[in-house]
């Protein structure tokens, strides 16, 4: 349906305007009006929908331009326009009067003057109602022709005066109908942008309120309304120092500068906002202020948290998985369990390939904590920058090849849940001063910004080397050293237990097996050969060889011949030495072996120097 009502003052103008409209702008509804009752057919028709109003004379328009929710397009008066008037008004004489109600009607009346050889007096009354006054004047002043609008030749006739109107020409009728065009599209648009601003507003979770240059409050959402306990009727249209006085969003007005997770108190509740200027031509016009209760926030944060938990960061492992009936691992898990009943941080001591991570993830799953994330990190496994970054996370610009949007660090992401910190001997100085502040503060700062962002983590650390050792070696903090080992929990190696050998052999094979479609068990004295083995590299080395010996078995049966071809002749280890050498010496030949007689690696395993190495190998006369 159109949205444009065209008001003409007589009924030849109607018939004249609608067959002028006709060809491109047949859906302008032309009606006749004049004076006031331009504004009450106005009026009607806005109930129907209209939005434009197309009319000419100074009552008429003046008259229109007090209904509400109405845009009025004047139609102009051209040169043409009256040129045509004087031809008219030149019946009567050479000496002619024009009343004009605007301004821009006398623009170019001189020069018109003097090209048709007739003299305009120009007459220009601000108001309607002295029309009559200026007619008088003009002919008391020795007119002898009024030129004007509807209201001057109906003055005219009232006196019995010489008038003639000027008329709107086609032209003057289809640029009035097309500026009125425009004007719809742009209402439209404008109409548009409020509905989807008026959208937000309602259906935001965001308390959002709007205040102009003057700090009057424009808008005031339904989340505003929840959150304040304030009704938006009562709120609108006021002063916002009047209605929220802790909020001082008038500040934003005066300094034109936002303020970011400003925490205030709106009756009894802690809400956090962000108030940021509107900016028009670099001047603050208004300010938006967006709100939400911390509450909310926390339950936010603990969602998007157990979103990035069920995403990959969570412990698999409980105790039911840990194999073995020795009276070491037996206490192990005891121990394990009353730790888990604790928040204090754990520090695990073991070699490589006892299990460390899996009691980790045991204790994790044990504890108060086992619905939150559990995220773990190797150490040794990442340069020390970019272990820093995965950690405490970055911000955009943060250092070269950072991603632009920044990145959740590791101990955010396990907030409310464990940190596992593998290999944590191998951390530099750097990242362990930054892990004793996340231990003393509980906060991480993440690179490249000066934000302190809260987090509450259980630090469980591990690693295979003797921590005190190196603390004494000035190789590792101690201050660090004694936060971590607040509860220590020491696993033994397979070696000291080698009555859970043939649990795991037997489960590790089985396992192996059956992915090849087969069922294959360990004779005794295979089982028997496997407890005196030294497994220099525990369970881990175990698991392999079962896995190497499911692959390599022809039949049902493993005999001591497979065991010892898999475990000896592959990786050509030592054989164990007689239980009178020297625990060192035994520990040396397992570290060789786990090095694969890397006499450099192996040095690093024993967390001694190279040359110390070969001095206890011709020390203790080991043949390697």
């Amino acid at each position: 349906m159109t949205k444009i009502l065209y008001i003409v003052p007589d009924d030849s103008m109607v018939t004249y305007t609608r067959k002028i409209l006709k060809e491109k702008f047949s859906d302008i509804i032309v009606e006749k009006g004049i004076w006031d009752e331009g504004a009450n057919i106005t009026k009607k028709m806005f109930a129907k929908g209209i939005e434009v109003v197309i009319a000419r004379g100074g009552i008429t328009v003046q008259s229109i331009r007090q209904v509400d929710n109405i845009t009025v397009v004047e139609t102009p008066i051209t040169g043409f326009d009256i040129i045509r008037s004087v031809q008219e008004a030149k019946k009567f004489g050479n000496k002619l009067a024009l009343i004009a109600f605007s301004s821009s009607m006398l623009e170019g009346v001189d020069y018109l003057a003097h090209i048709l050889g007739v003299e305009i007096k120009q007459y220009f009354t601000e108001h309607p109602t002295k029309v009559e006054a200026a007619v008088l004047k003009a002919f008391a002043e020795g007119a002898e022709v009024v030129m004007g609008g509807i209201t001057t030749t109906y003055v005219a006739k009232k006196h019995n005066l010489p008038y003639a109107f000027i008329d709107s020409s086609k032209e003057s009728i289809l640029q009035a109908a097309r500026e009125a065009k425009y004007v719809e599209h742009a209402l439209q648009i404008e109409k548009a942008k409020k509905g989807m601003f008026s959208t937000v507003l309602d259906y935001s979770y965001e308390g959002i309120i709007t205040i102009d240059q003057d700090c009057i409050i424009t808008g005031f959402n339904p989340a505003a309304q929840q959150l304040t306990k304030i009704e938006s009727v009562g709120a609108i249209g006021q002063k916002i120092k009047k209605v929220l006085p802790t909020l001082n969003l008038d500040q934003v007005v005066e300094t034109g500068l936002s303020d970011l997770h400003y925490l205030v108190q709106i009756k009894g509740m802690s809400i956090m906002c962000n108030k940021v200027p509107i900016i028009v031509n670099e001047k603050p016009v208004g300010a938006v202020a967006t709100m939400q209760d911390v509450t909310n926030i926390q339950q936010m944060e603990a969602r998007i948290r157990r979103d990035i938990h069920d995403r990959g960061h969570r412990a698999n492992f409980t105790f039911d998985d840990i194999l073995g009936d020795s009276p070491q691992i037996c206490q192990a898990i005891e121990i394990s369990k009353e730790f888990a009943k604790t928040h204090s941080n754990v520090l695990i001591l073991g070699e490589t390939g006892t299990g460390k991570e899996v009691f980790a993830q045991s204790i994790h799953n044990y504890s108060k904590r086992a619905n939150g994330p559990f995220v773990a990190i190797n150490c040794a496994a990442l340069p020390s920058q970019i272990l820093e970054s995965e950690l405490f996370g970055y911000t955009s610009g943060a250092f070269t090849g950072a991603n632009k949007e920044g990145r959740l660090g590791l101990f955010e992401a396990a907030h409310g849940g464990t940190v596992f910190l593998d290999e944590v001997a191998e951390m530099d100085f750097t990242t362990q001063g930054k892990l004793l502040r996340v231990l003393q503060e509980k906060v991480v700062v993440r690179l490249g910004s000066d934000r302190v962002i809260p987090v509450d983590v259980r630090i469980i650390a591990a690693t295979n080397k003797k921590l005190k050792s190196l603390v004494l070696e000035n190789a590792f903090r101690d201050d660090l050293y004694y936060r971590l080992n607040v509860l220590r929990l020491t696993l033994p190696p397979l070696r000291e237990r080698r009555l859970d050998v043939g649990i795991y052999a037997q489960s590790f094979l089985s396992k192996y097996a059956s992915t090849l479609g087969r069922k294959i068990a360990l004779s005794k004295s295979a089982i028997k050969w496997l407890e005196g083995y030294p497994w220099p590299g525990n369970i881990r080395e175990l698991q392999n060889a079962m896995e190497r010996t499911a692959a390599i078995c022809k039949t049902d049966i493993v005999d001591v011949t497979v065991l010892s071809q898999i475990c000896e002749d592959e990786y050509k280890l030592p054989t164990m030495i007689s239980d009178s050498l020297s625990i060192d010496a035994q520990n040396i030949l397992n570290a060789m072996s786990e090095a694969k007689g890397k006499y450099t690696a192996a040095a690093k395993i024993l967390g001694i120097s190279r040359s110390t190495l070969w001095r206890k190998i011709r020390r203790y006369g080991l043949n390697i």
